[in-house]
């Protein structure tokens, strides 16, 4: 049988790190990106370099700017991009999807699949592909150098969801041979709902917006304070009770940590981030204009909130952050960003919504 072929979408962080590790492992990938100094040191090297976690050069078969050769080629397709580029990739997958392809968000964030599926749906992309999301990255890392990633931990276990739910048990078994850590979700709003970047991102950004705009050096998780750690449990409580209005139980932040690190203990989530070491060392941003904001507030707590309304839960903690980056970036976010009425769910009761995750959207004629 045909190595599984990868193609992986973006060059960031993750990217690299996914494409190196799969490299290592002997998987056939290519890489594309938009951005051709990305690429550069990759190809000049033939691949990627792993230290850390892991070790060692994972070679691939090539990395373009051009999709074709990346999407039309790939039995499985990771998209490894901000969410705010979601929207974007799936317009440049478009033309090139055939039958049979899985596309993975690495993560969806919040509402990832629902909007990839319907810009793909607005593309008339009449194949059959299917579409799903990971709760969130599966490694802890950060770009060491041109073409190296330094990985700091490796979690557990990450819930994926396709979209419609149908075709999660295909796209698992597609994708576990790769990452064994993938776990069944019940659906999309169970992954999108269990974003924990939106509340660990930017409400930290947010109450150190001073430190960072002074330039000061320090470490994000593990200079968090007590007080920060109290506002980011009310925003997880804020996202547990969403779900809850779904019928969802989800973990909390601190239970998250518990079982997706290696090491973690404490009692509270103050105790378990500052004791997770793949935590340590990642330093705070050097700038309000980061993916922290522009990708957590647009598509994680703006669609939270949104969903919250339609089931009248309050979320005042995860209103107030958007508001705030809003002024901050002088953007108006809820306009921006996934809020229900784009992710095609407004108006919809509880039970509507359990449907079409389930089923997909209804097609008109």
């Amino acid at each position: 049988m045909a190595a599984t072929r990868v193609g992986i979408l973006g060059a960031g962080n993750g990217a690299q790190a996914i494409a190196g590790h799969l490299g290592l492992e002997g998987i056939p990938v290519r890489l594309y990106s938009k951005f051709e100094e990305e690429l550069v040191a990759i190809r000049e090297q033939g691949g990627v370099t792993l230290e850390g976690a892991l070790t060692g050069f994972g070679s691939l078969e090539l990395a373009t700017t051009d999709p074709g050769p990346v999407v039309g080629w790939a039995d499985i397709i990771m998209v490894v991009v901000p969410a705010f580029a979601h929207r974007a990739i799936a317009e440049t997958c478009a033309p090139h999807l055939r039958d049979g392809q899985v596309v993975l968000l690495n993560p969806g964030r919040t509402g990832g699949a629902l909007e990839f599926a319907r810009v793909l749906a607005e593309c008339d992309v009449g194949c059959r592909v299917r579409v799903a999301e990971a709760q969130t990255l599966i490694y802890a890392c950060r770009l060491a150098g041109p073409a190296r990633v330094r990985i700091m931990g490796i979690k557990r276990q990450v819930l994926l969801a396709a979209f419609p739910a149908s075709d999660t048990v295909h796209v698992l078994s597609a994708v576990s041979p790769l990452y064994p850590q993938f776990r069944a979700a019940a659906s999309v709003l169970e992954t999108s709902l269990d974003n924990i970047g939106a509340v660990f991102h930017p409400g930290t950004v947010v109450l150190n917006a001073n430190r960072i705009d002074a330039g000061e050096s320090f470490d994000f998780y593990w200079d968090m304070t007590l007080s920060v750690t109290r506002f980011l449990e009310a925003i997880d409580r804020e996202r547990l009770a969403v779900a809850a209005a779904f019928g969802i139980v989800l973990d909390s932040a601190q239970e998250w940590l518990l079982k997706s690190y290696e090491g973690v203990t404490g009692d509270t989530l103050y105790d378990c981030i500052h004791s997770n070491e793949a935590y340590r060392r990642i330093k705070a941003p050097t700038s309000l204009q980061v993916r922290h904001i522009l990708e957590d507030v647009p598509t994680g707590l703006v669609p939270i909130a949104s969903l919250g309304g339609l089931v009248g839960v309050r979320t005042p903690a995860c209103r107030a952050v958007v508001d705030i980056c809003a002024a901050l970036l002088q953007r108006d976010f809820w306009r921006e960003g996934r809020n229900a009425a784009n992710l095609g769910l407004a108006g919809m009761s509880v039970e509507e919504i359990h449907e079409v995750v389930r089923t997909g959207f209804p097609q008109t004629c």
